[in-house]
């Protein structure tokens, strides 16, 4: 890169970081500052659309460092086809992209800006490209954005659409040695048998739960059996101590009646006596 495409480079992302209200009165101060073949290339800058400039106030604040390395790392999980890795990243940069959008619209409204429903999608998907396509974020990382990033649009060519200045290749990844090969596998080897170890502790703390919650009904259902026995014991001695008394009452009161009846029975035999006795004395 010579020396006027690093100077052009430079301007153009201070200009891109401005308010899109301020670009072009900038621009074309810098551009007469500058003078000769890097302020004609200023001067030709195109002012960014109020997406890309969020995009650019993120990347320099500094947001977008770790979806980079979660790029990386996704990359890593899809050679080494480790699908639970992939689900757990998925998730992750899913996260991770709203939280960033997110971010470039807070820093945006602080700037003066805010951003609409259709920026703050742009703003997400541009970021999204980033995490999960080294070249893309090589050119959102420049911080020279003049428009959106969208993945599932983007043509040959588009990229060099998309950033004023140079358009960098994509972003560099070390080539691992066997050695960090056999060690991200070992890596990934012990954390699968961790998150398994994990399952199986959550499966049985599960299971244990659902075992106390059946050793608390059972012994609820114990208890209030043991109740209703209890009252049935106390109803069953009542009854047998009412049975007792009515027992008692019931032998007395037969006693009462068979003496009643002897009473009748030797007055009746009395008026008899009598009566023969009487019959007696009229005959002589």
């Amino acid at each position: 890169m010579s020396d006027d495409d690093s100077r052009v480079d430079e301007v153009a992302a201070e200009l891109l970081s401005l308010p899109p209200s301020r670009f072009t009165a900038a621009r074309n101060e810098r551009a007469a500052a500058e003078g000769g073949a890097v302020g004609r290339r200023v001067a030709k800058l195109r002012k960014p659309t109020v997406a890309a400039w969020a995009v650019n106030l993120l990347v320099r604040d500094g947001q977008l460092g770790e979806a980079v390395e979660l790029s990386r790392a996704l990359h890593e999980a899809q050679e080494d086809l480790d699908a639970a890795e992939l689900g757990r990243l998925g998730r992750q940069r899913r996260h991770l992209v709203v939280a960033l959008a997110r971010r470039a619209g807070e820093l945006a409204a602080e700037a003066g800006s805010p951003l609409s429903g259709a920026m703050s999608d742009a703003v997400e998907k541009t970021v999204n490209a980033a995490v999960v396509d080294a070249t893309a974020a090589a050119a959102v990382l420049t911080g020279r954005l003049v428009s959106a990033i969208d993945l599932a649009e983007l043509r040959d060519g588009a990229l060099g659409e998309a950033v004023a200045g140079s358009v960098p290749g994509e972003l560099p990844r070390p080539a691992p040695t066997r050695d960090d090969l056999a060690s991200r596998r070992a890596r990934k080897a012990a954390e699968r048998a961790v998150r398994e170890a994990e399952r199986a502790k959550a499966d049985a703390d599960r299971e244990n739960a659902a075992a106390d919650r059946r050793v608390d009904s059972a012994t609820e259902r114990a208890t209030r059996a043991r109740e209703r026995v209890e009252g049935l014991r106390a109803d069953l001695e009542r009854a047998e101590r009412d049975a007792a008394e009515a027992e008692d009452v019931l032998t007395q009161r037969t006693n009462a009646q068979i003496r009643a009846l002897d009473a009748v029975r030797a007055a009746i035999e009395a008026v008899q006596r009598a009566e023969a006795a009487r019959h007696e004395g009229s005959d002589r």
